[in-house]
């Protein structure tokens, strides 16, 4: 018995002194310190669109199949039956020069896009259960008159609703088609990623 008890008394110092412990000066040490020798900055976006550039890939795979989810990079019906990307493209481009005049900063830039995915809903899916408007990108800005890159490409991940059955037939009513959805979409997606602040 009485060994239990200086057991429990022993156990109950060492407690309190593992409390009492002094804390160490990395506690006060910022959580994002910048590699040795590279000194990190944020800086707020000034452009103007002189341009853009829109590209995707040969390897991606386009589908016209009228399944529930087919399996492929490019699905897209807000056009009549053509070239896929190519009506992307011109997507990309009216979202792009509708933000010529929506940013009016002082840098001249021309923005380069590369498709990596475009997956919408076929009639199928969008005149039944709805689904998403799956829209992955790449985007790097560069300087108009230097060529200068000002930032590195990088993957853009942009998903909208997209309403089934009763709900598409009645945005289809007021207006709201596919490629009207889309392109609105993409304009303020494209507004919000080429404005605010970025690190360098």
């Amino acid at each position: 018995m009485k060994l239990f008890k200086i057991i429990c008394v022993a156990a109950l110092v060492l407690g309190v002194a593992g409390c009492a412990s002094v804390d160490t000066v990395s506690r006060n040490a910022p959580l994002d310190v910048p590699a040795f020798g590279v000194e990190g900055r944020v800086v707020a976006r000034s452009y103007v669109i002189e341009d853009m550039t829109f590209a995707a890939s040969s390897d991606l795979s386009v589908s016209e199949s009228n399944s529930y989810y087919p399996n492929a990079d490019v699905v897209w019906r807000g056009d009549p039956i053509g070239n896929r990307i190519e009506q992307i493209g011109t997507i990309f481009e009216t979202a792009t020069v509708r933000n010529q005049d929506r940013l009016e900063g002082n840098i001249p830039v021309v923005v380069d896009f590369e498709l990596v995915r475009f997956h919408g809903v076929t009639e199928r899916t969008r005149f039944s259960i709805g689904g998403v408007y799956n829209i992955v990108f790449t985007m790097s800005v560069r300087n108009a008159v230097t060529g200068e890159i000002i930032e590195e490409a990088r993957l853009i991940k942009a998903d909208l609703s997209a309403p089934g059955g009763v709900a598409a037939l009645m945005q289809e009513q007021r207006g709201q088609t596919e490629k009207v959805r889309v392109t609105d979409f993409l304009t303020q997606v494209f507004k919000d990623e080429l404005s605010g602040t970025y690190n360098i």
